[in-house]
């Protein structure tokens, strides 16, 4: 049943596929999105590279064009690009034509009924690709211009109110990171007192706690008093395994999160609260390292080296991630930014043909920069505060994702009246 004044529309009667090719070599260096760059599920950006990091033709797209990743169409990685620039040619490049609005195409892509269809029309069994012939023949009622722009209004206020909630977690992990470099890379602190000076921005308690004066050490001059330790001394470092995947006791009806690098990749922040598969008692038993504490430090150890989180659940990793088990010593959020600022040292210490990966052995005898034990208290003090406003944040969105996802297939297809979606959305932004 089609609602009063929605009317039948082919999909290619409101949007336009462009299909401008580029060669990256021969534009000036824009931004250039890939696959790799929108979040699975979650419809946001997590990045960018330029075209000057790329070389085979690619797709120009303008500010306000739908990106639709069009191989393995169920991830549902659709976005609104923010920006000019190049994608892969992997991802269509959609533009709303007139009497349709933007960003209730946007929402209809974003559909999982667009997807699953998307999905169906798939050719290919290793890499399946949607295909836009049988895409642009999908046919759905389709409200006024007036009634997209109110249905896209409500479902865009909860995007708003997510993308503030990640702007404001990367406004705490940048101050976090501010203040681990002031004071333990630049050692600010230390500096002033050497001067004679009040260190900026701290109080005269917290500045007495270090010293005013450096040591020379094998590994460099550090503050007076502090020590230089192997990581291996002062964390349990753990690797992971997976267990067989032929055997469906270690997956049916699993209950234990289980990490990989792909679920750390997906992270807006450097916090993990759930991971996209679970393993079973039996599954746990076969990896050594069993179930890990929530606060473990997890980094990615190969292809590539380099995604950190700090779990706050109880995980088990997979043969791709090391594993750093903290205590006051060399607390978690410390580990985190040490490992974060010395990423390259970190990277430079493994090998491999194939790929590059850090083997727990070599990881463990990283040298690194031990304060005192008053010194770390001192900052986690002030920035354990701020991850868990990143943590509630987080969760917060979540919330509001689940609530667009829920609301969006009610709404675009008239099944739910705009004013009860408005008093629902009200309550929650």
């Amino acid at each position: 049943m089609v609602s009063d004044g929605w009317f039948n529309k082919r999909f290619d009667q409101c949007a336009d596929l462009i299909r401008e090719t580029v060669n990256p070599t021969e534009i000036d260096i824009v931004p250039y999105i890939g696959l790799e760059h929108i979040a699975q599920e979650s419809l946001y950006l997590v990045g960018c590279g330029t075209s000057g990091d790329v070389s085979s033709a690619k797709t120009r797209f303008n500010k306000g064009d739908i990106l639709f990743g069009k191989l393995r169409p169920y991830f549902r990685k659709v976005i609104i690009a923010p920006f000019d620039g190049v994608c892969s040619t992997d991802i269509w490049v959609v533009r709303c034509k007139p009497g349709t609005d933007q960003r209730f195409l946007f929402y209809w892509m974003a559909s999982q009924e667009f997807v699953e269809e998307s999905t169906r029309s798939s050719d290919g069994t290793r890499m399946p690709r949607a295909q836009w012939e049988c895409v642009s023949r999908i046919e759905k009622p389709i409200p006024p211009i007036q009634e997209q722009q109110a249905i896209a209004c409500i479902l865009g206020a909860l995007d708003d109110k997510i993308e503030l909630n990640r702007q404001m977690c990367k406004t705490l992990e940048d101050t976090a990171q501010a203040i681990f470099k002031s004071w333990f890379v630049d050692f600010d602190p230390v500096h002033a007192k050497a001067a004679g000076k009040q260190p900026k921005g701290m109080n005269s308690e917290i500045a007495a706690l270090f010293p005013d004066s450096f040591e020379d050490t094998d590994q460099g001059s550090i503050p007076k008093g502090w020590s230089i330790r192997s990581i291996g001394e002062m964390v349990k470092v753990y690797g992971g395994g997976t267990p067989s995947t032929r055997e469906l006791n270690y997956w049916i009806d699993g209950i234990h999160p289980f990490c990989t690098p792909k679920d750390m990749a997906a992270l807006p922040e450097p916090i993990l609260l759930s991971t996209e598969r679970k393993i079973s008692d039996y599954g746990l038993a076969k990896i050594s390292s069993g179930q890990l504490p929530i606060g473990t430090v997890l980094l990615s150890s190969r292809a590539p080296i380099g995604y950190l989180a700090i779990s706050r659940i109880p995980v088990s990793i997979n043969q791709g991630i090391i594993a750093m088990v903290c205590d006051f010593r060399f607390p978690n959020i410390y580990a985190l930014h040490w490992t974060k600022t010395n990423l390259g040292m970190i990277v430079s210490q493994a090998n491999g043909s194939t790929f590059l990966e850090i083997s727990k052995s070599n990881f463990r005898l990283i040298k690194a920069i031990v304060p005192t034990v008053e010194v770390l208290n001192s900052f986690m003090g002030l920035v354990e505060p701020l991850y868990l406003g990143i943590e509630s944040l987080l969760l917060e969105n979540e919330l509001l994702n689940a609530m667009r996802d829920e609301l969006l297939p009610k709404l675009i297809s008239g099944n739910l009246r705009i004013r009860d979606a408005e008093k629902i959305v009200g309550r929650s932004v």
